[in-house]
């Protein structure tokens, strides 16, 4: 006879693998069921190669995961936009692509591997305005003229503190692809995940002049949690 405390056993182990285990991103999703699929094929053929078809479907998992957040609650703050580490924080001008005036930035550039998560999340509270795709090449990403050279995505982001910002997501020798779910006019909370990019990559930055930046090269980010930089409390771009 089952014992009466099986139920909530079951359920606090259920409960616990979910705090732990962080969800998935919905486009690794066909990934890990087309893995799945393939490791219960081999199975039939071959016990080892059905193993390493597994261990390369929840490694597949691991790569599209998209944990929680929580971002600070100070709207003076812009969040880090990706996990990884700070390979730049330099002034640039914008991606001409959105056709904004040809002003210096303050730009803070994080690479990441692939072994960091790789959902995008927005830095800040507000209204996105603009969205660019430029096709372009696929150097490697922690290279100066990536944020150049590169296929990218842009997002201009007008804050609810009325600032204007850029989030750049750059392809890299490895990364091919660009997913961008935002469109203008949406409006978007810090933190929230708006993209991603498929095995390894770079995302940029580029915050309002006068900003004062945060963090410094080779420091690691949280993405919607790690402050990059405090914005001038006068906003405007």
């Amino acid at each position: 006879m089952a014992s009466p405390r099986f139920p909530a056993t079951l359920q606090h182990l259920t409960n616990l693998a979910r705090e732990t285990l962080p969800p998935m991103h919905p486009a690794g999703r066909p990934f890990v069921v087309a893995g799945a699929a393939m490791a219960l094929l081999l199975s039939r053929l071959s016990p080892t190669a059905s193993t390493l078809g597994a261990l390369a479907t929840a490694c597949c998992a691991a790569f599209f995961r998209e944990p929680h957040r929580v971002p600070p609650q100070d709207p003076g703050l812009a969040l880090a936009p990706a996990d990884g580490t700070v390979s730049s924080v330099t002034p640039a001008p914008p991606p001409a692509e959105l056709g904004l005036q040809d002003q210096m930035r303050p730009r803070v550039s994080v690479f990441l591997s692939v072994f960091d998560v790789h959902v995008q999340r927005i830095p800040m509270d507000g209204v996105i305005r603009r969205v660019t795709y430029r096709p372009g090449k696929f150097l490697t990403a922690d290279l100066d003229k990536a944020s150049t050279d590169n296929e990218r995505a842009s997002v201009l982001l007008h804050s609810s503190t009325g600032h204007e910002l850029i989030v750049v997501q750059i392809a890299g020798l490895v990364a091919r692809r660009i997913v961008c779910s935002v469109r203008p006019g949406e409006r978007v909370q810090a933190g929230a995940t708006y993209g991603l990019i498929r095995f390894g990559s770079r995302v940029d930055l580029y915050l309002p002049p006068g900003s004062s930046v945060l963090v410094r090269p080779g420091q690691r980010t949280v993405g919607g949690e790690t402050a990059l930089a405090r914005l001038s409390p006068t906003g405007g771009s």
